[in-house]
């Protein structure tokens, strides 16, 4: 491609489907993402096309009005409702943010949207952000899941990201916040893209129970059924009952955490009013025992998601370089995010599923 093309594309809108694949949000904040990192305007349709509701709601409204903050972007469409938007951004810059989300709304997915582009930054251009909403959402990724799995891969990359859960928030009360520190990589370095095969052998796991505003036999309940189930005790402090205020609920998150040699991987269940603690619990156990069934599988479903768009944004920035990793599934999310990653980045994904137990394989490289 000749400099002028290169020019001419930087300026060309990418036009998205908001029903492609899944038709979920996560093209929404993938697109927006990839628009303040390339420079290249967004026009998305029909979004989230795919839901019950479709159309922009609230924590979908925080995630391009926190995109249009730091890029100072002239944005069309950004309605309750709406299912067209067109973001045109300016220039990211790091620095020291509060989003909040009215409500329950994820604002951890408000995090997911600017990271990359905050991630990118200049050496020593360090942003601080406050996030208000939701921690621990169905359809979101929780913040333990970020602080433990999913963090550590960005510091792999050579940046850092560093989170504090200040107070939890549930669905419907919210009200909770976190603190976030995103740091791009040193100085003369950039993001390195990495291979990641195989987990390795297993150093230890736990479950836990977050369940403010309940009885407390809800959190014995559920965590007596995983602990009969992995053959895990309170005295090898595998199952645990985490300390939390009652007005941060009600609310119910069973984690499950297995730290494995190369990574670490977090599963989450929600209660719900319609499921016993019992229900909840062998809900949390079959989806880890999936998992563990794929043993050349690196990582799991939904980490194999956000995985996907890190090792992008590393050969996007240093071409030539390629990384991979094994998953036990590849989802329709995660085939539907790297379409969108394709369509901003100068970047290709080979997808290479197995039958049965054995583990499927994603490439990306330029």
């Amino acid at each position: 491609m000749t400099e002028a093309q290169e020019e001419q594309r930087a300026l060309d809108a990418v036009e998205l489907d908001g029903s492609q694949g899944e038709g979920g949000g996560q093209i929404l904040r993938t697109g927006l993402a990839l628009s303040m990192v390339t420079g290249r305007p967004l026009a998305i349709a029909k979004i989230r096309a795919g839901r019950a509701k479709p159309g922009l709601m609230r924590q979908h409204l925080a995630c391009v009005h926190a995109a249009a903050e730091i890029s100072g972007a002239q944005v069309e469409g950004a309605e309750l409702g709406s299912q067209s938007l067109r973001f045109v951004p300016g220039p990211v810059r790091a620095g020291d943010y509060r989003f909040a989300i009215a409500g329950a709304g994820s604002c951890m997915l408000v995090l997911q949207t600017v990271l990359p582009p905050l991630l990118l930054q200049p050496a020593g251009q360090v942003s601080r952000l406050r996030l208000s909403g939701g921690t621990h959402n169905p359809m979101a990724p929780p913040f333990h899941f970020l602080e433990r799995a999913f963090a550590p891969l960005v510091r792999r990359l050579g940046g850092d990201l560093q989170l504090v859960l200040r107070r939890c928030g549930f669905y419907p009360a919210g009200g909770g916040e976190v603190d976030a520190t995103i740091v791009p990589a040193a100085e003369g370095a950039r993001l390195q893209a990495f291979d990641l095969l195989s987990r390795g052998h297993l150093l230890a796991g736990h479950a836990e129970c977050l369940a403010p505003g309940l009885p407390r036999h809800v959190a014995a309940r559920e965590l007596e059924t995983v602990g009969a189930a992995m053959g895990w005790s309170v005295e090898a402090e595998q199952l645990r009952t985490v300390p939390t205020r009652q007005n941060e609920g009600p609310g119910n998150a069973l984690l499950m955490t297995l730290a494995y040699a190369h990574l670490t991987e977090v599963f989450t269940a929600f209660g719900e009013k319609t499921l016993s603690a019992e229900q909840v619990a062998h809900g949390l156990v079959k989806e880890v025992r999936a998992f563990q069934k794929h043993e050349d599988a690196a990582v799991g479903p939904h980490l194999a998601d956000q995985l996907a768009l890190l090792l992008a944004l590393a050969v996007f920035r240093q071409p030539g370089q390629s990384g991979a990793f094994t998953c036990s599934e590849v989802t329709p999310h995660t085939r539907t995010n790297c379409a969108v990653i394709e369509r901003f980045l100068p970047v290709r994904f080979t997808i290479t599923e197995a039958a049965g137990p054995r583990a499927a394989r994603v490439q990306v490289a330029s």
